[in-house]
């Protein structure tokens, strides 16, 4: 469903208002005072987190954003406060950034967190958003979307509940039994919940979904407001906070790299063992490759991963050249243009359904194409304004060099094999000597998976693919990526990026003359005319391997320790090596995939509130393969 941005008004008290629900957003006693009274004192903070590991919050509307601002700062403030804070909240109509700077100017003495909040405000999508503030310590992660499904795809246990939005009379949706029973689900042993309102259809509804509730003084001219707790019965497992923080992470391509440094912002000591001489040698070699989303009619899952891993991807990108690191990519957007007439009207129809930002996803027509590219072109198609070009080798350095103090890299080191003995897992070499231990270890080996053999339950196929490289002017055309059944890159350094190929269990290493006529007649297509001033021996090229998956999504999570299953198994159900997991699967949307799956993958390690939907991880997670059928062949068509 497309997002509804809320709409910036008042009542006649100069309090926040929504038209919508014919309600006001906070006490008119200030929202700042209701925030510390209701929700943190209510809760018991900052009191409950300290000396706490982490500690996680749960909110059911976002609204201006003033809890959580209320709650960082408090956090701040406390030098006994919890390492991190993990705060989530559901919104079904966010406020644009613009109108949140107007509405924090009330609340001077919240500035620079409001600021650092609004810089990172991602844009008005469904779904996740995960943002880092305050050094990597605070997680915010936002669901944009109806409060009921985002609970259903939420996965986290948390340790205080912040019950708010409008009243239950004005919108009873967000007072509804099955949001009281989706939090009782998403609640932690001994969990406290808190609520402004003491309505009796909300005491009912919370006692139903076992939360034990008194009435307690309200704030300003509300007489009473609710506390609570999780019922003592329901006895739930806490997540398992790792006792160790040390992981071997075996490659070291766009994979391995992002996992590692989502793991070392956690202040783990990782191990990356690569074959190869250096980061991003294999399949992550090439000279320049396109970061965007896939979008689709249906926006399906694939279609939502990559919109998702977009948005993360370019924000980790902006944050790592701000600290200096050696990355190469520029956001010049992406044009993915229409092969024909019915595919052109068929694009638009798929922008008019998902309804995004155009700042995410616009049509453009054949002229303002043609202006963007620098290039005639017969069609128009997609523009992805904020997307652009990456050197995947250098996101792949910048990764392993942004935490040199817990990353430790040993290049030129070829793994024989894994074994778990003692507690850690074994990288051995060929001469079985031990190359490191751990007691977590990471499987990031790209087409190298299946020589191992507790990855024989995860089908990982081998897809070659030869890019071209052409000598380029720089600011020649095309100024941006250009995509239709191929690519074409900017100039980046005199060369840009021509393809590619993907053929699935072709073994060829060489580069071949057949492809490289194939990838220029791509590049004709894709703008016509172009090749004919090209020297015929001019290309270069580069042929690499990709990791890929049956269903063209990747692999992420535990390994299973089993190699089949039968009905009635369950992802839940299946058993796994203990930790021991695998990234792999990114096939042709590598750079798309990378960093938001070794934030998710992060996440499930140890054991935090996940980043993206419940649904999303099941998909990509590895025992999926042993609960259906093996899928038909891959194809990779980016139409």
């Amino acid at each position: 469903m497309p997002i509804q941005p809320a709409s910036l008004q008042f009542d006649a008290h100069g309090t926040p208002y929504s038209e919508a629900f014919e309600d006001v957003y906070h006490s008119a006693d200030g929202g700042l005072g209701q925030a510390r009274h209701v929700f943190l004192a209510g809760n018991g903070l900052p009191e409950r987190w300290r000396g706490r590991e982490r500690f996680v919050v749960l909110e059911t509307g976002f609204g201006l954003g003033l809890n959580f601002l209320a709650t960082w700062a408090a956090w701040r403030d406390d030098p006994a406060r919890s390492r991190t804070l993990h705060f989530i909240s559901c919104e079904l109509h966010p406020f644009r950034g613009e109108d949140l700077a107007r509405l924090h100017m009330h609340w001077p003495e919240l500035a620079p967190l409001a600021d650092a909040l609004r810089a990172n405000w991602p844009p008005l999508t469904p779904g996740m958003h995960r943002l880092h503030l305050d050094g990597g310590r605070v997680f915010l992660t936002l669901y944009f979307g109806d409060v009921r499904a985002g609970l259903a795809q939420i996965d986290a246990c948390a340790d205080a509940i912040y019950l708010d939005g409008f009243s239950p009379a004005k919108n009873p949706d967000m007072w509804a039994a099955k949001v009281f029973y989706l939090l009782s689900r998403r609640a932690a042993p001994r969990a406290t919940l808190a609520t402004w309102s003491v309505a009796g259809e909300v005491r009912e509804g919370l006692r139903r979904a076992r939360f034990v509730t008194g009435k307690a003084p309200g704030f300003g001219g509300k007489r009473q407001m609710l506390r609570g707790h999780l019922h003592p019965d329901l006895q739930r497992p806490a997540p398992v906070i790792p006792a160790e923080r040390h992981a071997i992470v075996i490659g070291a391509g766009a994979a391995g790299s992002a996992v590692s440094e989502r793991l070392a912002t956690r202040g783990w000591e990782i191990d990356v063992i690569e074959a190869l001489p250096g980061p991003g040698q294999y399949a992550s070699g090439n000279h320049a490759g396109v970061l965007r989303p896939q979008p689709s009619l249906d926006d399906n899952r694939l279609s939502r991963i990559s919109r998702l891993g977009a948005i993360y991807g370019w924000r980790h990108i902006a944050a790592a050249q701000a600290l200096g690191l050696p990355l190469r990519a520029a956001a010049t957007g992406v044009l993915h243009l229409a092969r024909d007439a019915a595919q052109e009207a068929k694009m638009r129809a798929v922008v008019e359904r998902l309804a995004l930002p155009a700042e995410v996803l616009r049509t453009v027509a054949a002229g303002e194409a043609s202006e963007i590219i620098g290039w005639p072109v017969p069609r128009g198609g997609w523009h992805f304004p904020a997307c652009g070009w990456v050197q995947p080798w250098s996101l792949c350095a910048a990764n392993l060099a942004a935490f040199p103090e817990n990353v430790r890299t040993h290049f030129s080191r070829r793994i024989a094999g894994i074994e778990r003995r003692g507690g850690l897992w074994h990288a051995l070499a060929a001469d079985g000597a031990t190359l490191a231990a751990a007691p977590v270890l990471i499987l990031a080996a790209g087409v190298g998976m299946p020589a191992f053999p507790q990855a024989a339950p995860m089908p990982v196929w081998s897809a070659r693919g030869q890019v071209s490289e052409l000598p380029a002017a720089q600011s020649s055309p095309p100024r941006v990526v250009v995509c239709c059944g191929g690519y074409v890159t900017p100039a980046v350094d005199g060369r840009r990026c021509a393809g590619a190929s993907f053929d699935v269990g072709d073994p060829e290493t060489n580069a071949r003359r057949s492809d490289q006529q194939a990838n220029l007649a791509r590049l004709e297509a894709i703008l016509p005319g172009y090749t004919v001033a090209l020297e015929p021996a001019a290309p270069g090229a580069r042929v690499g391997f990709r990791p890929v998956s049956p269903d063209r999504l990747p692999l992420v999570g535990a390994v299973p320790a089993v190699t089949c299953a039968e009905p009635p198994a369950t992802l839940a159900s299946l058993p796994h090596h203990d930790g021991l997991y695998a990234i792999s699967g990114f096939g042709a949307r590598g750079l798309t995939w990378a960093t938001l799956v070794g934030e998710t993958l992060a996440a499930r390690i140890e054991g935090e509130p996940m980043p993206i939907e419940r649904e999303l991880s099941d998909a990509m997670d590895p025992a999926r393969f042993l609960l259906r059928r093996r899928g038909n062949p891959i194809t990779d068509d980016d139409d």
